[in-house]
């Protein structure tokens, strides 16, 4: 069984939505993909306060989960238009890259040729 991952669906409704995952479901599986039911999640983005943020959105007689944030290549976009979700992951990201090679750079007996090289292509 295929399986496709990270599909972003767009529109102004929430019927909308729901009718664009109802056809993405029936499009991918007629090719031979699978939606996954239970890992599906919804983001609404309501950057506007005059909306309101009430009501739910199925796929078929499911009620499909919602997320106040997204993940997608390495960047955090979160449901309130804030961005300190992204910072904080990319900071604790550059920190975990930097304890993954401090033992060599900061090691006296690693001769200072070869921290070079290794500083370059890091």
């Amino acid at each position: 069984m295929l399986f496709a991952d990270d599909i972003l669906l767009v529109d102004k409704t929430r019927e909308g939505v729901e009718g664009k995952l109802e056809l993405w479901m029936s499009t991918l599986e007629f090719k031979g993909f699978r939606l996954s039911r239970s890992k599906t999640k919804y983001m609404e983005c309501n950057f506007s306060s005059n909306r309101s943020s009430e009501g739910i959105v199925t796929l078929g007689d499911q009620v499909i989960n919602k997320s106040t944030h997204f993940r997608y290549l390495e960047s955090i976009v979160q449901s309130d238009s804030e961005i300190n979700g992204d910072i904080i992951s990319r900071i604790q990201v550059g920190w975990l890259k930097w304890r993954n090679v401090s033992g060599l750079l900061c090691d006296r007996k690693v001769p200072l040729k070869l921290k070079g090289k290794f500083y370059k292509i890091w």
